[in-house]
């Protein structure tokens, strides 16, 4: 195949393969003439359609055959995209459930952190005419 892919490059740039790859390739049988044939079909028809769609319409007139086999094209070529990015999307969305199990389970351990810290602390209920809680050594001091 990739033999063939080169041959193909060659030919159409115009370049003509060396005296010596010549002798040591094979002459290509008739199907791969005809699969050499195909392909470029296939290519000209689609460098046809890219410049059909961006912009050359006046200079490139297509024929409805050749706009159907772009549209099948560009379907194929939708439908890849949409499942790559689907894929992506997926795994994205499985990152961020990762991510927040991490969070949670961090956020679990510094709340029992907290709650054994309260229990450890002595509080001490205190009125006093202050607004707002104070703070002394060691002791929190909180208005009811």
């Amino acid at each position: 195949m990739q033999g063939l892919i080169e041959r193909y490059m060659k030919s159409s740039r115009g370049a003509q393969p060396e005296p010596a790859a010549m002798e040591t390739q094979p002459a290509p049988d008739p199907d791969t003439k005809e699969e050499i044939s195909m392909l470029k079909q296939e290519i000209e028809e689609l460098q046809k359609g890219l410049r059909y769609m961006f912009g050359a319409r006046a200079t490139t007139e297509m024929s409805l055959d050749e706009l159907l086999v772009l549209e099948k094209h560009l379907e194929i070529w939708i439908y890849q995209i949409r499942s790559t990015k689907m894929d992506i999307m997926i795994k994205e969305i499985q990152q961020l459930r990762n991510k927040e199990e991490m969070l949670t389970a961090a956020n679990q351990h510094l709340h029992n952190k907290v709650e054994e810290n309260a229990e450890i602390t002595n509080f001490v209920s205190v009125t006093t005419d202050f607004p707002h809680p104070l703070t002394t050594q060691n002791e929190i001091i909180f208005q009811y």
